[in-house]
């Protein structure tokens, strides 16, 4: 690694504060307080909490999704806090996203061929349809996905099939940063790994960086370098992930852990349940 790539600082994110409903003034809600996260080139950093902690606000704030009511945003030693949707227009292949749910991001109505191609054609990765349709089918090649499926619609694949694409469709672009957003929810334990496995890969080989957001502790603990624990829009702890998960010292990381109890450390599930669904 070699320094940041990501530097957030003591931002703020405040919803609501305008208009009328039924004659009353909203209320405006902070949803996050002065939160601070550094992101290294090439570290895969993990965001957890509860429901309603601040996790997916972080990430979207990460990514100028949203705006930030205070505090500022570094992108490659750029500040992007204040940039325009046409300003930050050139960064957006850079800063990708990788949605929890594919079919809420795979148009339904294309066909995976052109759902994979037209970032590329859009982004200038790709010279041509001919480019995009051999870079498509090297990436399908390596993930495991039929070629069949460039000529089927996004119903037609199976959950771990979609999670895959997305996670091709994200990966073609080659981007710098990506923010994985529960993306393994859901999933069963063998598709969780080819997932994962998946993206340490392409975290090693493309020297990505990424954030990936999850309530489930043990997926955090398998692939990620650093963490952070929100609880409310702040942050509680971070640190090493070993560090982290070999003893917590906020109280309410160690409520989290006995809420959700982790299972005897295993270092190589990933590796071996890849292993058994390749066998």
């Amino acid at each position: 690694m070699s320094g940041d790539l990501l530097v957030a600082r003591d931002i703020e994110v405040v919803f609501g504060g305008r208009g009328h409903w039924l004659g009353r003034t909203r209320e405006p809600v902070k949803a996050l307080h002065g939160v601070t996260v550094r992101i290294g080139r090439g570290e895969t950093v993990g965001i957890v909490g509860e429901s309603g902690s601040g996790k997916t606000t972080l990430g979207r704030a990460l990514l100028r999704l949203i705006d930030v009511a205070g505090g500022s945003i570094a992108f490659a030693g750029r500040d992007i806090t204040q940039l325009s949707e046409a300003e930050m227009r050139p960064l957006r292949r850079r800063m990708q996203l990788i949605f929890q749910d594919p079919m809420a991001s795979l148009n339904p109505r294309r066909v995976i061929r052109r759902i994979v191609a037209e970032p590329m054609l859009f982004h200038g990765v790709a010279k041509d349809e001919a480019d995009a349709e051999a870079k498509a089918r090297a990436i399908f090649a390596r993930f495991s996905l039929p070629l069949a499926c460039l000529d089927r619609y996004p119903h037609e694949l199976s959950g771990g099939q979609r999670q895959r694409v997305g996670i091709a469709r994200v990966a073609l672009l080659a981007p710098d940063f990506v923010l994985a957003d529960e993306i393994v929810s859901g999933l069963d334990v063998s598709t969780q790994a080819q997932a994962l496995n998946l993206l340490k890969d392409l975290s090693r080989d493309l020297g990505l960086s990424m954030a990936f957001i999850s309530h489930d502790l043990s997926v955090i603990r398998a692939v990620c370098d650093r963490v952070y624990v929100l609880r409310s829009g702040r942050v509680v702890e971070e640190g090493a992930c070993e560090d982290i998960f070999a003893a917590p010292k906020h109280e309410y990381t160690r409520a989290l852990m006995d809420a959700i109890p982790l299972p005897r450390i295993d270092r190589d599930w990933l590796r071996r349940t890849a292993a058994d669904v390749a066998a």
